[in-house]
């Protein structure tokens, strides 16, 4: 199975969690992933998600002048946003202990 198949399922919970830190723009969110493992996500990945989490509600994008060039579009995470991430975290926590399980016992055979 390709990685990118597998990143595909967690890349929403991911950006929630990391726009729950704080408010930030595209190019910073993608660098946040390069830093945490994700380094396959790209802008033709990423704002795509943005624009269907912000059609969601889960995000609000805020328009702010940049010192360094064109206005940039910054996202926080909203109310519901913060519902969908508490969500995430529940289902992720649970389908990784039930992947671990099954893992731990294949190797324990192995």
């Amino acid at each position: 199975m390709k990685q990118t198949q597998l990143i595909k399922g967690v890349l929403e919970g991911c950006v929630l969690a990391i726009t729950a830190q704080g408010e930030i723009y595209g190019y910073e969110l993608i660098q946040a992933l390069h830093q945490n493992g994700f380094t396959t996500i790209v802008g033709g990945t990423l704002y795509p998600l943005l624009i269907k989490l912000e059609k969601n509600g889960d995000l609000q994008s805020i328009v702010k002048p940049s010192a360094d060039g064109p206005d940039r579009k910054y996202y926080v995470i909203t109310t519901q946003g913060i519902r969908t991430l508490h969500t995430f975290n529940q289902q992720w926590f649970q389908l990784k202990n039930h992947v671990d399980k099954i893992l731990k016992k294949a190797d324990d055979n192995l």
